[in-house]
C-alpha cells in the first residue's frame, strides 16, 4: 500500500482489492493537535461516473468538527483502476466495499464507524450493509460480527435505487449484457442534472476525473441489485438517515421515501430539500444539508441529546 501525505490533514493512497486490482481512496482528519482527535469515522462511497473528490468540501466540513472521512474511487471510477463504467458482477462492488472499511478499521481503531452513500453509491452501501445482517457471501460468522460492532449507521444520498432511463438504453443494457457485458453506453448525466449551481454545473464539466458511461454487465446487475434490496430492505438492523432532493432529476425522490417507509428500523430519519437536485452536497442548500447530517450524526454519538 502506497500513502501520499499532501499536509497534516489530508491523506491519498491505494489499496489492493480481492482480485488485486488497484483502487485508491482519500482521506481527511481534524487539522489540529491531539486533544481533538476523531470522534466516529465517515466513510463515503460515490456515485456512477463520479470519485471520492467530489466529496471534498462535505469532507473539510466533517474534519473540522472532529470526524476522520475515508472515500475511495470506485473501480472503473476517477484514479481506480478498471474500464470505465464496468463491473462484471455487482458482488465486486461489495468486496471491495468490505476490503476498503477494514483497512479503515485498522487505521482507526475502536472508532464508531457510519457509512455514507451517494447516488449508485447509496445502493452499493444499502445492499453492502443488508448482505452483513444476512451474514451473506462471507465465510465466517465473526466477520459480520466484527461489522456490525463498528457500523453505527447507515447515510444515504440521493440514493439510486430507481433512475430515469430511456427505454432504447434499458433494452440494449438486458440485450448486451450477456453477449457483450462491457458494451458502453452513454449515461447522459449533465452538469445540469447535478446541481443547480452554475459554478458546480462548469466545474463538473471540467472535471477529468468524471464519465458518462456504463456498461450492459453494469446495468442489468444494478436493476437485479435493487430488486433484491427491494425484496429485502424491511430487514435492515441499524439507524439510517435518509437525505434526497426534491428537485432531483436522477432518482427519484419517492423512491427513497418508499424505501423509508418499507424500513422497519425504529432510528430512521429522511429529509427532503425542495429545491435540491442529485448531488446535495455540492447544490446551493449544501450548507443546510451538512447541518443536517452534523446535527444526526450528533445525536447518535451523544443520546443524551435526543433526550
Amino acid at each position: 500500500m502506497r500513502v501520499q501525505a499532501r499536509n497534516k490533514k489530508h491523506q491519498s493512497g491505494q489499496f489492493l482489492a480481492v482480485d488485486q486490482a488497484k483502487l485508491y481512496y482519500q482521506s481527511w482528519h481534524p487539522d489540529c493537535d491531539s486533544d481533538c482527535a476523531p470522534r466516529a469515522v465517515i466513510v463515503i462511497v460515490h456515485g456512477l461516473g463520479a470519485h471520492s473528490g467530489i466529496f471534498n468540501h462535505l469532507a473539510e466540513f466533517l474534519s473540522d468538527r472532529q470526524f476522520a472521512v475515508y472515500a475511495l474511487d470506485l473501480r472503473g471510477h476517477g484514479r481506480s483502476g478498471g474500464q470505465r463504467g464496468h463491473i462484471n458482477s455487482w458482488s465486486e462492488f461489495r468486496q471491495d466495499l468490505n476490503s476498503f472499511i477494514q483497512l479503515v478499521s485498522t487505521k482507526e481503531k475502536d472508532l464508531p464507524l457510519y457509512l455514507l452513500g451517494q447516488s449508485l453509491g447509496g445502493t452499493i452501501s444499502l445492499d453492502f450493509a443488508l448482505h452483513y445482517d444476512f451474514a451473506l457471501d462471507y465465510d465466517e460468522q465473526s466477520d459480520k460480527d466484527k461489522l456490525q460492532d463498528k457500523l453505527h449507521g447507515l447515510i444515504l444520498l440521493s440514493p439510486a435505487l430507481k433512475v430515469r432511463i430511456a427505454p432504447l438504453k434499458s433494452i440494449l443494457g438486458k440485450l448486451f449484457s450477456g453477449l457483450l457485458p462491457r458494451f458502453t453506453m452513454d449515461t447522459g448525466s449533465q452538469g445540469s442534472t447535478i446541481a443547480c449551481d452554475l459554478q458546480v454545473i462548469a466545474s463538473t464539466t471540467e472535471d477529468p476525473w468524471r464519465h458518462t458511461k456504463a456498461t450492459a454487465r453494469l446495468a442489468t446487475e444494478f436493476w437485479q441489485t435493487t430488486a433484491w434490496i427491494e425484496a429485502h430492505a424491511s430487514s435492515l438492523q441499524i439507524p439510517l438517515l435518509i437525505l434526497h432532493g426534491g428537485a432531483d432529476p436522477v432518482t427519484l425522490p419517492e423512491t427513497s421515501l418508499q424505501l423509508f417507509t418499507t424500513i422497519a428500523v425504529n432510528d430512521k430519519e429522511r429529509y427532503e430539500y425542495p429545491q435540491g437536485h442529485h448531488e446535495l452536497q455540492n447544490d446551493l442548500e449544501c450548507r443546510n444539508i451538512f447541518l443536517d447530517l452534523v446535527d444526526w450524526l450528533e445525536r447518535h454519538l451523544d443520546p443524551q441529546l435526543d433526550a
